[in-house]
């Protein structure tokens, strides 16, 4: 899959499976969770950043302390979904990231229609304790230049 670049914004593209609709056809409203954790998870190894190695040779990771989500149009079976992230707030142990899930518009041209979006709140970890612990400048500078 290809990321999107739009200046201090991630974009990755999200297929909609059969798995991730309820019975009516539409998304499940708990799974746009899982559509910002994707997209999350891939702005990180598109900065070169990957959870596991940060865990195995860091001893910290970002764990999901709050989240806020306002859900605005359903999306469907087969929909592509464009979920993006970006900083909106940083603090030395935490992040409170922004992120949206629009309907990719059938041309280039169309309009992208928000279909949900959210306020995620991460913080560091360390691993062994689960105790916060300030987030490593390179990963932050990593995430505020992008």
């Amino acid at each position: 899959m290809n990321t999107i670049a739009t200046p201090g914004q991630f974009t990755w593209p999200v297929r909609v499976y059969w798995e991730d609709t309820d019975a009516g056809g539409i998304v499940f409203y708990a799974n746009y969770l899982k559509f910002f954790e994707r997209a999350r998870t891939e702005w990180l190894r598109a900065l070169g950043v990957e959870q596991q190695r940060l865990r195995d040779e860091v001893g910290g990771m970002f764990v999901v302390t709050a989240t806020q989500v306002k859900y605005h149009r359903p999306a469907r079976l087969d929909d592509l979904l464009l979920v993006t992230a970006r900083v909106q707030e940083a603090g030395r142990a935490s992040l409170t990231i922004e992120q949206t899930a629009r309907l990719q518009a059938p041309d280039a041209g169309g309009d992208s229609p928000l279909l949900c979006e959210g306020s995620i709140r991460i913080g560091w970890v360390d691993v062994a304790t689960m105790r916060p612990q300030r987030i490593p400048a390179a990963i932050l500078d990593a995430l505020m230049a992008s």
